[in-house]
């Protein structure tokens, strides 16, 4: 059972004791990063700190604040969302969230902004490093174990950033103008299943409109959805200078405005209830939000504990062991021997390795770990020599002597230390100044000067792996078919230099999988041609295909598919079994046997998808992550991998029905070893949600056939129209079938021969409507 935040301390959260401008100062923030205390009524302040990956503490006034990227002090830099999504690890990410949280009590941190959990639509948003996955199931586990992991702690968590937050072009303005499944299915789904079972104490709304309305100002989703239907208890803050209008947020639903405005904004709640424009009770609910918010973080663990550094590194480390992505390892390249031969390390990133992104995210680290060093260390008696083969652009105080040389000569003597090598990893990556939160990606390629130092490279010694750096999806086509070896390394936080050593020496077996898919072109992109808009809106175009789903639908070559990652031993899967757990598959339980076929321990992620019905209504993908375990084996040992699967996983978003809806009908169930790796499947047959459609003579032939009750009425009321001994009619016509099944039931009552004339229209619709009252449902 999920662990539950601990309740808000006793006492009386009314704001009846305060004053007017007491009660409208407690809706704006007191600084950068605090929000207000009124002493006097016993309501503390809350200091909130950035930190999905690690702290970004907060500068005193005057030092900066928020527009300082730059922490006040050290903390741990954890793996980033990017990286820690190729985990599939969710007690991994609970595990580094306690860390953070027991960082962030040490520094009186209450409230950590984060995580981050928006779906990556497209490759080139710049701030994709902060995100999961592609894939709302994925990411609703990995952020909830987050939310879990802070809260049991006794930390409040920032769930962000609410909603369709898909990009950073323009991101204070533009309109998310998304259809409402793919708006429920795709961009809503992660937060409902996190709001619903692991209660975050806040949500930060997001700085776009959603179709057209501001977030922050956006009362369907704040307040009809996040509270109404989701039952949300906690605060909606906005993010940092989202609001522009605070009497409209406040009537929406958002309850704290950040950062604080120096009183401005509270004399305006304060004039808008004076004026009656502003209901007061609307301004009292929200300082009861509030009230009880500050109070239960004011309950967490104390601060000025000390922060166990060095044990908190070996998580990052083991956390990034975990990240680590083997895209391709042909002939067994991987793992080099630690014992003998010569190893060239080639790339700058080796030596001044990327590590996480830039923005608001940004952590000073207790440590950094570089590859470089680490696999020196690790060598047993190999040789490992160096060469930086290319400059990064802004320099570096380690690069200071690769800045010195010319382009040309670094790769001459990247070339001259390959050839005179037994095996090359040449380091490969973005710059930092290619992505950031504030600004999007224009491609998906690596630096030019980096592509032509990997083709004198292989040329000159074609025994090469090639180690990506980077925090958004870079385009591996066609490079990756030319070397026999490619590891995704991501941002991997400050230990990840020893990751990437320990995998690459084979101390550690490689096991993550990618939370999201690597196109051969950039134009493959299911969303390519409406990214990132214009005009001050973006188009979301591909609907519910997103990511995998869309390149699947669309059946494209993808160069590594969802879910991919490679291990140093072979697993095989075996024995798929479903079973119905309650009449009509009200739960189903998915089991099948992994076996390891190999000659090392290693750990397998088995993930279970599905696809139908046939015949949907809607248009659905191939298949769809529904669920994932993963299970380590030592060589030869076999474990059953048990996945649950509750009915409504199979739902689809109706905006017709307003609802969930589950279809019935055959579904296909499989388990794979990624989304274009499906070793096994079956088929189980699901019983259908009764319909919520109201039907009328608007609806059309199809409609009025397919629903439960309206169907068998109609085609009884056809039947008993035909005159006996009467030939085919028009319903055992196929061609004239599909002609009129687009066509409204009150159209078809017009034709001079129809069965069923104008009346009769009415007269079904009442009995439809009778047989859903008797059945207690609203049909």
């Amino acid at each position: 059972m999920t662990q539950q935040p601990p309740p808000a301390p006793a006492g009386d959260p009314a704001p009846s004791r305060l004053s007017l401008a007491e009660k409208a100062s407690l809706t704006s923030g007191a600084g950068d990063f605090v929000t207000t205390a009124v002493p006097s009524a016993g309501i503390p302040a809350v200091t909130l700190s950035d930190g999905p990956h690690g702290l970004r503490l907060p500068k005193e006034a005057g030092d900066g604040g928020q527009v300082d990227l730059h922490s006040a002090a050290p903390a741990t830099c954890f793996p980033p969302a990017v990286a820690l999504g190729s985990s599939w690890d969710p007690e991994l990410a609970r595990r580094v969230a306690g860390a953070i949280a027991a960082e962030a009590a040490a520094h009186g941190v209450r409230v950590v902004l984060g995580p981050g959990i928006n779906i990556k639509r497209s490759p080139l948003c710049g701030r994709n490093f902060e995100y999961f996955s592609e894939d709302p199931l994925l990411t609703a586990e990995l952020g909830g174990a987050v939310v879990r992991g802070l809260q049991e702690a006794g930390v409040g968590a920032a769930l962000k950033h609410y909603a369709a937050n898909n990009q950073e072009t323009d991101r204070m303005r533009v309109s998310a103008d998304v259809d409402e499944r793919p708006l429920r299915e795709i961009y809503l789904r992660a937060f409902e299943r996190i709001v619903r079972r692991d209660r975050p104490w806040s949500v930060m709304s997001s700085y776009n409109a959603v179709n057209g309305v501001p977030v922050s100002e956006n009362t369907r989703l704040l307040t009809d959805i996040l509270r109404t239907e989701w039952g949300f208890d906690g605060i909606v803050m906005s993010d940092w200078g989202a609001v522009r209008d605070r009497v409209a947020a406040l009537r929406a639903g958002l309850d704290l405005q950040m950062p604080g405005t120096g009183g401005r904004t509270d004399r305006e709640v304060v004039a808008a209830v004076s004026a009656g424009d502003l209901d007061a009770a609307v301004l009292d609910t929200a300082v009861e939000r509030l009230v009880r918010f500050a109070r239960r973080a004011a309950s967490g663990p104390p601060a000025e504990r000390t922060v166990p550094a060095e044990e908190h590194h070996r998580l990052a480390g083991q956390a990034a062991d975990r990240c680590v992505v083997l895209l391709k390892n042909d002939a067994g390249l991987l793992p080099l021997d630690p014992a003998r031969g010569t190893v060239a390390v080639i790339g700058e990133l080796a030596r001044t390795p990327r590590y996480q992104g830039a923005g608001s995210s940004q952590v000073t680290p207790t440590r950094l770990d570089t590859p470089l060093d680490r696999l020196r260390e690790l060598s047993a008696g190999a040789r490992v020599e160096f060469a930086p083969g290319y400059p990064l652009p802004g320099g570096t105080p380690q690069d200071a002597n690769a800045q010195a040389l010319p382009e040309d000569a670094l790769a001459d003597e990247a070339v001259r230390l390959a050839s005179a090598s037994d095996t090359v990893v040449l380091f490969l990556g973005l710059p930092a100044q290619d992505e950031s939160e504030g600004f999007d990606r224009d491609h998906i390629d690596l630096p030019d000067v980096q592509l032509r130092l990997l083709e004198r490279v292989r040329s000159a010694n074609p025994r090469v792996c090639v180690v990506l750096s980077n925090g958004g999806v870079v385009r591996t086509a066609p490079w990756h078919e030319t070397v026999p070896a490619v590891v995704e390394g991501w941002l991997l936080g400050q230990a990840g230099g020893g990751a990437l050593a320990r995998v690459l020496f084979g101390a550690v077996n490689p096991s993550g999988k990618l939370a999201e898919t690597i196109p051969l072109r950039l134009e493959d992109t299911p969303g390519f041609l409406s990214f990132p808009g214009e005009e001050g809106r973006v188009r979301y175009g591909e609907g519910v295909f997103v990511g995998y789903r869309g390149y699947d639908a669309r059946r494209s070559e993808v160069a590594f598919p969802f879910g991919h990652g490679l291990s140093y031993t072979t697993f095989d899967y075996s024995g798929l079994r479903v079973t119905a757990r309650d009449e009509g598959g009200a739960a189903l339980t998915v089991a099948l046997t992994v076996t390891n076929t190999g000659d090392r321990e290693g750990r397998e992620v088995a993930q279970i998808y599905s696809g139908g019905p046939a015949g949907s209504a809607v248009a659905r993908p191939p298949r769809e992550l529904r669920g994932f375990a993963s299970v380590t084996l030592a060589p030869g040992e076999s474990r059953e991998v048990v996945v649950d699967l509750a009915r409504d996983a199979l739902a689809y978003y109706s905006p017709r029905e307003a609802g969930w809806r589950v279809e019935g009908g055959v579904y296909r169930i499989e388990a794979g070893a990624s989304s274009r790796d499906i070793r096994l499947s079956a088929e189980v047959t699901v019983a259908g949600d009764p319909s919520r459609l109201r039907l009328s003579g608007r609806n059309t032939l199809a409609e009025w056939l397919r629903h439960p009750v309206g169907g068998p009425l109609l085609m009884d009321r056809f039947a008993r129209a035909r005159p006996e001994g009467a030939g085919p009619g028009a319903m055992d016509d196929p061609v004239m079938r599909k002609f009129l099944a687009g066509m409204p039931l009150d159209v078809i009552s017009e034709f001079p021969q129809s069965p069923v004339p104008p009346e009769g229209v009415a007269e079904l619709t009442e009995l439809v409507e009778a047989a859903g009252e008797n059945r207690g449902q609203d049909a």
